[in-house]
């Protein structure tokens, strides 16, 4: 079997769809990436291309290892991101081609249904309170959260008693019986982190994500110890090599995102290094069809997995195009008591509307982040 083809989709909202076609008529499709710099993933993505065409797709740790390292520099979230979804693309192939799920070929499954959590948007704690109990009641067992919209790097009095106001609201519209996580972006200090974390213990939220930006890794080890919520990162880490400092300073739950680092092929062993220290997996997720359903072929078979994060009805698509919208079958993404069953269709497991993927990549997409700026002019972080 030799790779043929390979394409990619800019489809709405913001998302990038690729496609390895085979000589023998098997397909493989992945989600390679960088929200913002869908363009920029994309050119990386036909660079590597160069790699893999006459190649034989079932080689998938020797082509991950080629797409990584052939060439003098290496990494960086874009790089990583165009190899990530070629690497869901191959593994979906070599699934394919054997007529197994890839949790088989990761070592078979260690549960039925992985549980997972929705977005809530809303300004207000009165909003956001019901947006969280509208997901409750859509189905899930657990949401999540921004602590904050624009924040200053050390929190005044009154923008510290929003945030807790937040998730004071949350908590008392999904009751105890559910779980909330909370994400701060990376938006405040490292101080006002270990200051303001700890308010939010009487809460008890499942984890607190990203409290400080991922250039300030090391000093992790002080906010973890200045509460006993569990601290979570990862979404902006992109190897086993970015992880490991975070582990060491104590985080409980780590994130990284299929679609940024590495695919299927490095989050295993993210998840395996992470197991080492105790910690738990829940990946990054607020993509598409096919980076859910990479995430959750590694939850199918990771022991030391917590949650998935998902972003069916997530507020920041509202108005745009649906994860949803570009599968043929909807089924396999069903929530039932707050969890997707697991299925064991070959590959990814996930049938993709094709037609639909071409047509959106005519129109396209050119999304960016909101450019965000304190009362004083100076950058703020989104």
């Amino acid at each position: 079997m030799k790779i043929t083809r390979v394409e990619t989709f800019l489809v709405p909202p913001r998302w990038l769809f690729c496609r390895i076609a085979t000589d023998e008529g098997l397909v493989g499709w992945g989600e390679p990436v960088v929200e913002g710099r869908a363009e920029t993933v994309r050119a990386a993505v036909e660079e590597l291309s160069d790699l893999l065409i006459g190649a034989d797709p079932r080689r998938v740790e020797d082509l991950w290892q080629t797409m990584t390292k052939a060439a003098f520099y290496r990494g960086g979230p874009v790089l990583s991101s165009a190899v990530a979804g070629l690497d869901q693309a191959l593994w979906d192939i070599l699934g394919k081609s054997l007529g197994v799920p890839v949790h088989q070929l990761l070592g078979g499954a260690v549960r039925d249904r992985v549980r997972v959590y929705g977005w809530v948007g809303g300004d207000e704690p009165a909003q956001v309170g019901e947006q969280a109990a509208a997901q409750i009641e859509a189905g899930l067992t657990a949401v999540k959260i921004n602590a904050s919209g624009r924040v200053s790097p050390l929190p005044t009095a009154r923008e510290t008693d929003e945030i807790v106001r937040r998730v004071a609201a949350v908590r008392a519209a999904i009751g105890d019986g559910n779980d909330v996580a909370v994400d701060f972006h990376g938006r405040i200090s490292v101080p006002a982190a270990r200051r303001l974390v700890p308010l939010l213990e009487p809460y008890r939220p499942m984890f607190v994500e990203e409290p400080v930006l991922p250039e300030y890794t090391d000093r992790l080890a002080d906010v973890v110890a200045a509460t006993t919520t569990p601290i979570a990162c990862g979404e902006r880490l992109y190897s086993r090599t970015d992880f490991l400092p975070a582990l060491r300073a104590g985080v409980g739950v780590v994130q990284p995102d299929l679609s940024h680092a590495g695919g299927i092929s490095e989050v295993r062993r993210i998840a395996s290094l992470a197991e080492t220290y105790g910690a738990l997996l829940a990946p990054h997720c607020p993509l598409g069809p096919l980076a859910l359903a990479a995430s959750l072929q590694v939850a199918f078979a990771t022991p030391n997995f917590l949650i998935q994060e998902q972003s069916i009805g997530i507020h920041y698509n509202s108005g745009t195009a649906e994860l949803l919208d570009y599968m043929a079958d909807r089924s396999p993404f069903a929530f039932v008591n707050g969890a997707i069953e697991r299925w064991e269709a070959p590959g990814l497991g996930i049938e993709i509307d094709e037609a639909a993927v071409r047509r959106a990549d005519r129109t396209g997409h050119r999304w960016r982040p909101p450019l965000w700026r304190h009362p004083d002019g100076g950058h703020a972080e989104w």
